[in-house]
């Protein structure tokens, strides 16, 4: 029943930008911590942004800081990942979770970002 359905990835040229959306249903979404992660091929999982509970704190990685702005909308129960001048170092495959406190982790499937000419 709990869902975390990403969507918005796709190819895109390097110094292009797209808009990764997170649809999220079956919990109480605004009492969960939001967080991007991505993995690209023969590497490690890695933290990409996250985002507090009512939207207040967000934190990046040091490789996507100022370019990538992940934001959430409650009423909706929805997160976004804004990513403005993609490079070659971001394709990858997104994935979005939800945490609430070290109790509860959902997963997404993952979306595919693919950057290239």
């Amino acid at each position: 029943q709990v869902q975390l359905v990403e969507s918005g990835g796709g190819l895109v040229q390097p110094g292009g930008s797209l808009r990764l959306s997170c649809a999220a249903s079956g919990f109480t979404f605004r009492s969960f911590a939001m967080t991007w992660y991505r993995q690209a091929p023969g590497k490690e999982r890695e933290l990409g942004a996250t985002i507090s509970r009512a939207g207040g704190n967000t934190a990046y990685a040091d490789s996507v800081k100022g370019r990538f702005t992940i934001s959430r909308h409650n009423a909706n129960n929805t997160v976004f990942l804004q990513m403005n001048s993609l490079n070659p170092e971001d394709p990858a495959v997104y994935y979005c979770n939800a945490r609430f406190l070290h109790a509860l982790v959902y997963w997404g499937k993952g979306t595919l970002v693919t950057v290239s000419s």
